[in-house]
């Protein structure tokens, strides 16, 4: 059976951070038929001046947060003690858990652009251990096809490999795909999928999607994708529903209001940080 387009969100111009211009696609409303994926924001930019300001150091519990940078760079630094820059093509992958600080430093370049996703934790894994890993390019594999090629940015891609989430299976590609041209993917019937047209538009199960546009596919075996008559770069993300309860304030997502208003007390009280190095 093939998936078709259930929703489709187009997302609106905001900021966030100390000043820094983004579309956010994903968020507070679409949190049950995007399950496990709670935000999306999209940068694009060739204006320094709408994304350097960055976003200071904050605190994240109860997600993993996995920016792409395709374009441009960004500088990441957290209460763990890392400190690493990934851009023009990587991945940083954040798991906040218990409890993390963190910042995220983008330098000026001719162009920025890329997503951020937030990946909902289970219940059970809320309280992990804090971590951060940077997928670089010579980790990520690219798949050359007819119609164009795959960026194996995470998970699985018929038999092929790339950087395994630990909590929740995720499956990420990045597909560019040549003008008129159409790909197939074969997929398992119960994955909750979503795709981004990037760049581009791209016809999704037949239905003309805008770039700069997230569509959740109904179930099926598999999707297909054809460019317009300009080349697309099309995101594809593939997980597991959680069908969790979501409490969400700000830069902390749990399961119940009492969760929540536990980690806000925690910031208060200094006891937020329970897993890493004072910083």
């Amino acid at each position: 059976m093939e998936r078709k387009i259930k929703q489709e969100v187009r997302g609106f111009r905001t900021q966030d951070g100390a000043g820094v211009n983004l579309v956010r696609v994903l968020g507070h409303g679409t949190i049950e038929e995007y399950d496990p994926i709670l935000m999306l924001d999209s940068f694009d930019s060739v204006n320094p001046d709408e994304y350097i300001a960055g976003f200071p150091m904050h605190p994240h519990r109860g997600i993993e947060t996995i920016s792409y940078v395709y374009r441009g760079y960004m500088t990441h630094k957290d209460s763990l003690g890392n400190e690493d820059t990934i851009g023009e093509g990587e991945v940083q992958w954040m798991t906040a858990g218990s409890g993390i600080l963190h910042e995220e430093k983008l330098p000026a370049s001719e162009r920025l652009l890329g997503v951020q996703l937030w990946l909902n934790l289970p219940a059970k894994d809320k309280m992990v251990p804090p971590a951060y890993h940077s997928i670089k390019n010579s980790d990520i594999e690219e798949i050359e096809f007819d119609w164009g090629k795959l960026r194996l940015l995470a998970g699985e891609f018929e038999g092929r490999k790339g950087y395994m989430s630990k909590y929740l299976p995720l499956d990420y590609y990045d597909l560019h795909i040549k003008a008129n041209e159409a790909l197939i993917l074969n997929t398992d019937n119960d994955r909750s999928i979503m795709m981004f047209t990037l760049l581009g538009d791209a016809y999704i199960g037949d239905e003309l999607v805008k770039e700069k546009t997230a569509v959740k596919l109904s179930l099926g075996e598999q999707v297909k994708v054809r460019a317009s008559d300009k080349d697309a770069q099309v995101l594809f993300v593939s997980s597991t529903l959680l069908s969790e309860p979501v409490a969400w304030g700000g830069p902390i997502v749990m399961n119940t209001k009492e969760e929540l208003s536990k980690a806000f007390d925690d910031l208060k009280k200094g006891t937020f940080l329970q897993n890493d190095i004072s910083y």
